[in-house]
């Protein structure tokens, strides 16, 4: 297994990776689990002589590394780069590929908390940005400003309306453009789903969700297809300092080790709800790419290994009727986030995506977002049907 040490391209499968990538055996006593390096600073040999490569915990932790190599090779990259939260991971990206006067495409349904860090910190520093429909080829085309766009944006599928993107499309435009492809693989993970292999650039995550996948940790990363640029970002994350922690590197990565069978009872679970509410009276319309209906369930099916534990659907009785939908839910725990084991309701008008509200991406008052858990199937849709069934 001396191999799958921060090596993206060994040939064996995920769940080998996951367990073992970045992961060796402690050399001095076996220890099979990486330790939480919980230390500032390295005793150097010499001046300048430092055992692997460590100096000071900033610059590069223990725990901190074997999660980034982790995550290279499961997305097939060849530098993974760990922060303290998702946005992070985004702030940094973005200040290392733009420069004031640049412009970037944005999905027009992206999450909250993107669209207000390209809105109230990028626009004022200078970086225009253009809303556009990631799920329209043409209208991505469209959005593009010739010699300024350096980055098209992309979630897939988005967050909250499920949306599905044509990733090998949209890379063959942004390179047209010489503009870099970066992909949110959130909601997918690397289990689900391979942006690099389809031609973007760069892959964002909140590993807060389901590669930590147990609502304790905060954290964010970034996975570069280039090496210069991974250094590039490496470089901009140690003169800035918003790395993960090491203790929030471990359970990252504890994490990593069930993502896949994580998933699968996430899709399991996923896909007989969405059933479900597609044929319940109170559900007006459901998001999610697992039904033959949704307009992108081809593409996702091709581009997609499974549909993900993500379902939205907007209630018929109208927004007052989803809050209490929400409200009512016993199983289905009222909190923001995904991506956890345990299984999630909200109302993204007034929760996640308040920050859009009154936007281009606005969205509806009376949808309600799912992050489907893996309890008993069972449970989860009994407790939902007692959700809508009202007061």
């Amino acid at each position: 297994m001396a191999s799958l040490d921060r090596s993206a391209g060994d040939g064996f499968g995920f769940e080998t990776r996951a367990i073992h990538a970045g992961q060796q055996p402690n050399a001095d006593n076996g220890a099979v689990m990486t330790p939480i390096y919980a230390n500032s600073t390295y005793k150097q040999d010499g001046v300048g002589g430092l055992r692997g490569g460590y100096e000071y915990s900033r610059t590069a932790n223990p725990t901190r590394r074997a999660l980034e190599d982790c995550l290279a090779a499961l997305e097939g990259g060849t530098r993974g780069v760990a922060f303290a939260s998702g946005m992070a991971a985004e702030d940094a990206l973005v200040r290392v590929v733009c420069s004031p006067g640049d412009h970037v495409v944005i999905p027009d349904d992206a999450y909250g908390g993107t669209y207000r860090l390209f809105n109230t910190v990028f626009k004022p520093w200078g970086l225009d940005h253009t809303p556009a429909s990631v799920h329209d080829t043409d209208a991505i085309a469209a959005a593009v400003q010739p010699g300024r766009t350096k980055v098209i944006w992309v979630e897939t599928p988005s967050n909250p309306l499920l949306g599905v993107a044509d990733l090998a499309a949209i890379a063959v435009i942004a390179r047209q453009h010489n503009a870099l492809l970066v992909v949110d693989n959130t909601f997918a993970t690397p289990y689900l789903q391979q942006p690099l292999e389809l031609g973007a650039d760069v892959v964002v995550h909140s590993t807060t969700k389901y590669a930590g996948g147990h609502s304790d940790v905060v954290g964010g990363a970034l996975v570069t297809a280039a090496a210069d640029l991974g250094a590039e970002l490496a470089t901009f994350q140690n003169s800035t300092g918003a790395v993960a922690g090491p203790f929030d590197a471990f359970l990252v990565l504890r994490g990593l080790k069930t993502l896949a069978v994580r998933m699968d009872r996430h899709c399991d679970n996923a896909e007989r709800l969405a059933t479900f509410l597609e044929g319940h009276g109170a559900v007006s319309q459901v998001f999610y790419p697992g039904l033959a209906q949704h307009p992108g369930h081809g593409l996702a099916s091709r581009q997609m290994k499974r549909y993900g534990g993500m379902v939205s659907f907007r209630h018929a009785g109208g927004q007052q009727a989803a809050l209490s939908t929400c409200e009512r839910a016993r199983i289905f725990t009222l909190a923001e986030s995904l991506g956890g084991v345990e299984s999630l309701i909200e109302l993204p008008a007034t929760m996640t995506h308040a920050s859009v509200a009154e936007s281009p991406l606005a969205v509806p008052g009376d949808l309600i977002r799912l992050s489907v858990g893996i309890e008993a199937v069972d449970d989860l849709e009994q407790d939902l049907a007692y959700a809508l069934a009202g007061p």
